[in-house]
């Protein structure tokens, strides 16, 4: 059995969700749109999915420069969960490289036969869903 996890892609305008079953399968939960800049929006969905599901863990995509360092998206980022944590402090927050997780969710929705108007409707969940998928794996490949 499996713990299960929230898997988040944080945009500037968009939160993408993946969650996993106790099986270990991630699925896209859905892409959360918001006003550009209105984190809070964000913020406050994400609590009452957290709250509902009973979730304990959460990886969030963190997204590194090409040089692995850590600009200002990822400072948003992290104080975006800074604010979720005022909220819930026993939260168990997993910041996880997201290099490259939307160029993959994008080829596979275009093999998928997707139109473009429809991937970016649904592109940071299936952002997420890669993300969270990556990092059970690497708690797999640990044991």
């Amino acid at each position: 059995m499996v713990d299960r996890y929230l898997g988040l892609d944080l945009g500037t305008t968009t939160l993408g969700i993946a969650i996993n079953d106790t099986l270990g399968i991630v699925y896209g939960r859905e892409n959360f749109k918001f006003k550009p800049g209105n984190y809070r929006a964000a913020r406050i969905h994400l609590l009452e999915i957290i709250r509902k599901e009973q979730i304990k863990n959460v990886v969030i995509g963190l997204p590194l420069q090409l040089d692995g360092k850590e600009g200002e998206r990822c400072a948003s980022v992290r104080r975006f969960i800074d604010d979720i944590k005022k909220e819930e402090p026993n939260l168990n927050v997993i910041f996880f490289d997201e290099s490259y997780s939307t160029i993959e969710a994008k080829e596979i929705l275009i093999d998928r036969g997707l139109r473009s108007s429809k991937i970016d409707k649904i592109i940071d969940m299936a952002s997420a869903t890669i993300i969270l998928k990556r990092f059970l794996e690497s708690l797999k490949e640990a044991k």
